[in-house]
């Protein structure tokens, strides 16, 4: 990977660690939030769910025909201080309607990052570090996530978690001026926005979409396999809730713990699940996901066993690390098998329709599904739930890298970078 390719994907990497800080910090700050303004479980499940998915899933579809078509940092830049916006905002909030409101906000604003970003690497990052590009991108979760944790647990003791809002908000309103500043290379413009035939409209993204899912079949497959996989990684968000309920931990010692173990296993299951795709891309004929399944299934069977194990077990730290190394890092390797897939003159269009699904499906469904279960029964028996909705998304996966239009390992014309 060039040096320019490298800088552009760790400063969307970077970017994607202030959305998903600002995207965690209603799960980081939940117990204080049930306590103050009266929350339930299915509550803050919402929150972290639908009242942004359904937003952003939405958002993102309408912003990747946007990202097909106009300047994608300025797209960028317009998303980071509208979210920016919302977060801030939702430090003046009274209760779950009003939190609700802002939160949707924040997730208009970051429906504008994925699509454009991926878009990019796919453009920029030859195809066979296609997978660790990706990968390093979404290490901006687990990253986001422990920054999240770790803000609310040093923050809201001592200011409250109001402040929390307030001062990402205003970090994220000064980034979004200095990427308004980036310019595009117009090499890259001009690449990836094709013009339409002499005489002739360019199509419009439905349009582009169906004849892309049409001529790969297991795109739909391998979105929605993804989506019951986001179901399980979403519903972890209510592991610190857990900790502090059913497993008796301090709010504290719950926060800083998830710090560290999201930080550490999150980072590096994302880097690892990266570089292990592409070395099974680049020495066999089989594609990424084959591979990805065999490892998803031992995964999903260390995450059962941490929600069952007892504190006092030496497997339970060992246990969380590995769940959260695949909760939080098998979106890089799939998302890169459906950049592959997508015909390049509609990638972000159908990289947003998969963005969709996976969110839509699963990231509003869990955490608000394991909420209702945990406040009828456990949170306990509402995440071992989830890791059984992520098998039988590893079993759809299956099904998709049989089929003949499962993405083909040869690689596209790499372009050059200046």
């Amino acid at each position: 990977m060039s040096g320019t390719a490298g800088r552009l994907v760790l400063a969307l990497a970077a970017l994607n660690v202030l959305g998903f800080v600002d995207r965690q910090l209603i799960a980081a700050l939940a117990p204080l939030l049930i306590a103050d303004l009266g929350l339930s479980r299915a509550q803050v499940g919402l929150l972290v769910g639908a009242a942004f998915i359904v937003v952003f899933a939405l958002g993102t579809l309408v912003m990747g025909a946007l990202a097909d078509r106009w300047s994608r940092t300025r797209l960028v830049a317009c998303g980071l201080l509208g979210w920016s916006a919302g977060t801030g905002l939702s430090g003046t909030a009274s209760g779950f309607l009003s939190l609700a409101a802002w939160r949707s906000l924040v997730g208009v604003g970051e429906a504008t990052l994925s699509p454009s970003a991926l878009a990019l690497f796919a453009e920029r990052v030859p195809p066979e570090r296609l997978g660790f590009a990706t990968s390093v991108f979404y290490a901006g979760i687990p990253v986001g996530f422990a920054c999240s944790f770790a803000l609310a647990g040093w923050l809201a003791p001592r200011l409250g978690w109001r402040a929390c809002f307030y001062a990402l908000g205003l970090v994220g309103v000064l980034a979004g001026a200095l990427v308004w500043r980036m310019g595009e290379r117009q090499e890259t413009v001009a690449s990836s926005r094709r013009p339409a035939a002499p005489g002739r409209a360019a199509e419009p993204a439905p349009g582009r979409l169906r004849k892309a899912l049409g001529s790969q079949p297991a795109l739909l497959m391998v979105a929605s396999g993804g989506a019951l996989l986001a179901y399980a990684s979403a519903s972890s968000q209510h592991v610190i809730t857990w900790l502090v309920q059913e497993r008796g931990f301090a709010y504290a010692r719950a926060a800083w713990l998830s710090a560290a173990v999201v930080a550490a296993a999150g980072l590096l299951g994302n880097v690892s699940l990266g570089a292990f795709s592409d070395r099974v891309r680049r020495g066999s004929g089989a594609g990424r996901l084959p591979a990805f399944v065999a490892v998803g299934v031992l995964a999903l069977a260390v995450s059962a066993a941490f929600y069952l194990l007892p504190v006092s077990s030496p497997l339970f730290f060992a246990s969380w690390a590995l769940s959260q190394g695949w909760m939080l890092g098998w979106y890089g390797p799939l998302m890169a098998a459906v950049q592959e897939m997508a015909p390049g003159e509609s990638r972000a269009t159908v990289i947003a329709f998969t963005l969709l699904v996976v969110n839509l499906l699963g990231v509003a469904i869990g955490p608000w599904v394991t909420g209702l279960i945990g406040d009828r029964a456990s949170l306990t028996r509402g995440l071992l739930t989830s890791v059984a909705v992520g098998a039988v998304g590893l079993l759809l996966l299956a099904l998709a890298a049989a089929r003949p239009g499962e993405p083909a390992p040869s690689p596209a014309p790499r372009r050059a970078d200046r």
